[in-house]
């Protein structure tokens, strides 16, 4: 068990933000609650994977929904902590720990504020190593574990119970129509996964990871070092462009913000950017440049911090880097899941790395 502090929970939004590559949710309202829940004296453990017995029961959380809707809605903490008690009620059974699906931006947080409120501790692992928008995007799936149960609350006091799911596709398409219907952002509790399946399935250790990426990149601010140039070392990444954002189309639809952002450079060249909640393609002159399940990050070019794809604008100075995939989706299920076709995008994955 390791104490989370304060400074462990700032680094862990400025990190995650980064790896949750554009989605995920920004991590502003949910790291508000967590300062309020420390004054108050609250403190959150974080566990390793590996320390779970093989029948102990993990809660997986996230927030679903458009990102844009998020930022207008302002994060209960209580709300994720719900959609675990009803999944427990549901069961009849309690949660050892609480990890959350994705690593990536907000949802990096609610499990923390859900630990906080049930006194159970955040284990330290996700599901997608960043940020996916869609339920069978996940390591889960690759493993073709069960997909549900899954419990849905909104603020307003509505509770869903899904009880089964013919396969994760129809999962993504159930919850999908009850978040739509909640206003496109809900709190939920994914299919709930035994240690045993944490243990071999889920990709461990990313919590720690985004928070030692968090503070490199703040270490690099104070020092007025080139923030990119450290989270390019300590991820093994590859810068891809930098330039001027000169063009965003953004529009919610079907629980998702989709749309594009096109970049230009200093010598008028352009590249352009389309997203599903997360950067999914980076085109330059009609063929792609950097393609999911490959991290493609797009980050303030001063301070290295994340740009979220609802918050990104006109004329903001932005750099463009790529970062590796997790191993687990770059096997052929794996990219079946996650990868361009996967998006509706009709093009096979190629490494950036290998140009």
């Amino acid at each position: 068990m390791r104490d989370l502090n304060g400074d462990d929970i700032e680094a862990l939004a400025v990190g995650a933000w980064i790896l949750g590559t554009g989605g995920g949710g920004s991590p502003y309202h949910g790291l508000i609650n967590m300062r309020r829940l420390y004054r108050q004296g609250t403190r959150v453990f974080l566990m390793d994977a590996q320390a779970l017995e093989d029948d102990d029961d993990v809660a997986v959380v996230s927030n679903m929904g458009a990102p844009l809707v998020s930022q207008e809605r302002l994060v209960d903490s209580r709300l994720t902590a719900r959609a675990v008690e009803l999944m427990q009620e549901y069961l009849g059974r309690r949660f050892r720990g609480v990890m959350s699906i994705e690593i990536g931006g907000g949802n990096s947080i609610q499990p923390l504020m859900a630990a906080a409120h049930l006194g159970i501790p955040v284990i330290d692992a996700d599901a997608m190593g960043r940020a996916y928008p869609e339920a069978q995007m996940t390591t889960f799936a690759v493993g073709n574990l069960a997909p549900a149960p899954l419990t849905s609350v909104d603020p307003r006091g509505n509770e869903v119970v899904v009880t089964r799911a013919a396969d994760w596709k129809w999962v993504e398409r159930t919850s999908r129509k009850i978040c739509t219907e909640f206003g496109s952002v809900a709190a939920t509790c994914k299919a709930p996964r035994r240690g045993i399946e944490v243990k071999r399935w889920a990709i461990h250790g990313t919590t720690t990871k985004a928070i030692r990426l968090g503070r490199a990149v703040m270490g690099a601010n104070r020092r007025h070092d080139d923030p990119i140039d450290v989270i390019l070392e300590a991820e093994r990444g590859k810068r891809l462009f930098a330039g001027k954002v000169i063009e965003v189309e953004r529009r919610t639809t079907e629980g998702f913000l989709r749309g594009s952002v096109s970049i230009e450079g200093e010598r008028r060249d352009r590249i352009q950017i389309n997203f599903q909640n997360e950067w999914v393609v980076v085109w330059r002159d009609g063929a792609p440049l950097a393609t999911t399940p490959e991290l493609i990050c797009v980050l303030d070019s001063d301070t290295g911090e994340a740009i979220g794809t609802e918050m990104v604008r006109y004329g903001q100075r932005v750099t463009v880097i790529v970062l590796p995939a997790p191993e687990i989706f770059l096997t052929p299920r794996g990219l079946e899941l996650v990868g361009p076709r996967a998006f509706g995008y009709d093009i096979d994955f190629r490494s950036a790395f290998a140009s």
